[in-house]
């Protein structure tokens, strides 16, 4: 049997806070009442870019423009691809279809939270990443 695909996006702000939104308190869903990457499963025959842009339409009814693939994870569960973009948003103008609310979040108060699903290890390897270039950048 073919695992699901999964793909989320990683939104950066100017002050290079990330936006995640707190789930649903459902009992029925997975990791309720916590906080969560925006994203979704991939549908048949549609690409991972497509679906991170129809996951952001249902979900927050944004669309962010070009979106960067960042890196794939295989999970036990799932594939999941990531990707990311820098966008500011006036989340008192976002319309938010699922979910409780939207919240950016710095890395340090991300380390500080249990996120959802594997969110944890994705975010804390991208700003790894991300310190590795910005290190790099600097010597040159």
């Amino acid at each position: 049997m073919k695992k699901p695909i999964g793909c989320v996006i990683i939104i950066l702000n100017d002050l290079h806070q990330v936006l995640l939104v707190l789930r649903d308190q459902k009992s029925a869903i997975p990791f309720p009442n916590t906080w969560n990457l925006l994203g979704g499963f991939k549908e048949d025959g549609e690409s991972p870019k497509d679906c991170i842009h129809r996951e952001l339409l249902e979900e927050i009814e944004v669309d962010v423009g070009e979106v960067y693939f960042w890196r794939k994870y295989h999970w036990v569960d799932c594939d999941e691809y990531v990707f990311w973009q820098s966008l500011n948003l006036d989340l008192n103008q976002v319309k938010l279809n699922e979910g409780q609310r939207l919240a950016y979040f710095s890395r340090s108060q991300i380390q500080q939270t249990q996120l959802a699903f594997e969110c944890n290890q994705i975010l804390e390897d991208f700003f790894q990443a991300e310190v590795r270039v910005a290190n790099l950048d600097a010597n040159f």
